[in-house]
């Protein structure tokens, strides 16, 4: 019996010493070098740093990408419109005659606009290697940045343009309120003296419409915050500039964006463990499809359809990808 009880406390005592020889070794190899990686792919160029945690099979990865903010120009037509909302382009070169006539401005058939990505994030990642090579690797983690990541604005060159439909469209309003019977002088001098609209030019106005920028068509019933409806399904979209002369869009997603995804590597030169080249491939999950939302608040991703040109190419692929697909290459140095 002394023997047996001698036995298990010698078992017991080789044991607890096996287990603290194994976690040391365990926390040697924790964060007992350090990587740092060059990248660049679909998420922008930048850089990570990387160390080992618990063992060599699994890292920690941290780092900043950036997205160039290269520059892709569209086109818009500027259409007029009839009280209705009806599109009636056969009229516009008679209503960019009338403008200049009444103002000295000249409309220009065509709106350039500028479109181009915004986006950077900070990224934490963990890496597993669950081969002893350490070729293959699978990653789990998150992406961080602004929710803002394209926007679109027009061109300088397309500014008196726009001005010029702000200025026609007010004339138009004022136009209409006085055919409908809602008094609306143009200027007041004093209190005897109003400026109104030369009653031709005021009927010129009402045949010829308001200028805007058709867009598309909206897929759905818009409501105002009351409930009101303000817009049919199948109606057209009419894009006016804002009180600063400008049309602008803004496409949005989650700030907060997780990440999986698997990757293969190995040495970039042969022999040599300080230089390695690897391939990320994932998903981010940025909150389904983007917002794009214009500067009067439509949002076309989700109540417009039929755009036209490169801006349709561009809203329909936003649409199509409810998450962001990844695809970067990564060269990496050991530092120590």
């Amino acid at each position: 019996m002394r023997k047996l009880y001698l036995l298990l406390t010698v078992f017991t005592a080789f044991t607890t010493v096996q287990a603290q020889v194994s976690n040391e070794e365990k926390t040697s190899q924790a964060f007992r070098h350090l990587d740092i990686s060059l990248t660049a792919g679909t998420t922008g160029i930048g850089f990570d740093l990387a160390t080992p945690i618990v063992s060599d099979l699994v890292q920690l990865r941290a780092g900043f990408d950036i997205m160039p903010r290269w520059e892709k120009k569209m086109h818009f037509d500027i259409q007029s419109f009839d009280a209705d909302g009806n599109v009636v382009s056969q009229k516009f070169d008679r209503l960019s005659s009338l403008m200049y006539d009444v103002t000295g401005y000249k409309v220009d058939a065509n709106i350039d606009m500028i479109g181009k990505p915004t986006y950077w994030n900070v990224k934490l990642l963990v890496d597993v290697f669950p081969f002893r090579n350490k070729h293959w690797h699978f990653t789990a983690g998150f992406y961080w940045g602004p929710s803002k990541i394209a926007e679109a604005y027009n061109t300088t060159e397309d500014a008196p343009s726009l001005f010029a439909v702000g200025m026609y469209n007010h004339l138009y309003q004022n136009a209409w309120n006085n055919y409908n019977g809602i008094y609306t002088p143009l200027y007041e001098l004093n209190e005897d003296t109003d400026i109104m609209l030369d009653g031709e030019i005021r009927d010129k106005l009402l045949q010829y419409g308001r200028m805007g920028i058709h867009v598309g068509d909206y897929v759905r019933d818009i409501y105002d915050a009351d409930g009101n409806l303000i817009h049919h399904e199948g109606e057209p979209y009419r894009m006016e500039p804002d009180e600063n002369s400008m049309v602008r869009a803004t496409a949005k997603v989650n700030s907060f964006k997780p990440y999986l995804g698997f990757g293969y590597g190995g040495r970039l030169i042969k022999g040599n463990d300080n230089y390695h080249v690897s391939f990320d491939c994932g998903l981010l999950f940025w909150g389904g499809t983007p917002d794009c939302v214009t500067h009067d608040g439509t949002n076309l991703t989700k109540d417009v359809r039929n755009i036209s040109g490169k801006v349709g190419t561009y809203v329909d692929l936003m649409s199509d990808f409810k998450v962001f697909p990844v695809l970067n290459l990564r060269l990496t140095k050991k530092i120590f």
